[in-house]
């Protein structure tokens, strides 16, 4: 199942780069079939970025069974010691793949950057930063243990106070990167 969720997210992470070539190259699905040859052309626009959120939510569902970690207190002491938010951090290389997708001149060309694109980020196995995900509400995170390891963490939560956090849901992506998923806010 761990597979099939990194796959997932490394597909969904770099999905948007496609997204965006084919609003740039003004392609449309009125030609698929009878009943959608009246559809104005925004609306293959609207239909390609629903693939992606779609997988992404497929993904989250997927993450349900991953399998179960705890990175919270031992002993009654937080085994993490400081909190930084991870939301702006990944803004230039997502700038970076609309730039791309936007000078990319053919498909095969598309084809071929977002092959490279994707294993990457997949053979990557420490981040999988996708902004889908704030559609649904997650934040991302990077938290420093005790022991000074850096984790990824993607949450719903608000996280201020070190000593105070508790994962109930919480699952492993790789050996740095979890999902909590939890399905409310606290």
């Amino acid at each position: 199942m761990n597979l099939l969720f990194r796959l997932f997210l490394s597909f969904n992470s770099t999905s948007l780069i496609l997204v965006i070539y084919l609003v740039k190259s003004g392609k449309v699905l009125n030609n698929l079939h009878p009943l959608i040859a009246k559809m104005p052309r925004f609306g293959s626009f609207i239909i390609y970025f629903l693939v992606p959120v779609i997988l992404t939510q497929i993904s989250l569902f997927i993450s349900n069974w991953l399998d179960k970690d705890s990175i919270e207190a031992t002993n009654g002491e937080s085994a993490i010691k400081d909190i930084e938010e991870a939301n702006n951090a990944f803004l230039p290389s997502y700038l970076v793949y609309f730039f791309v997708a936007l000078s990319v001149p053919n498909c095969e060309t598309l084809v071929f950057v977002f092959l490279i694109l994707f294993l990457f980020t997949f053979l990557s196995q420490t981040l999988y930063f996708n902004p889908l995900f704030l559609i649904f509400g997650y934040r991302f995170f990077y938290l420093t243990t005790l022991n000074n390891v850096k984790v990824f963490l993607i949450t719903k939560k608000r996280l201020k106070n070190p000593n105070k956090l508790n994962f109930p849901s919480l699952r492993r992506i790789t050996d740095f990167t979890f999902i909590d998923t939890k399905k409310q806010k606290t």
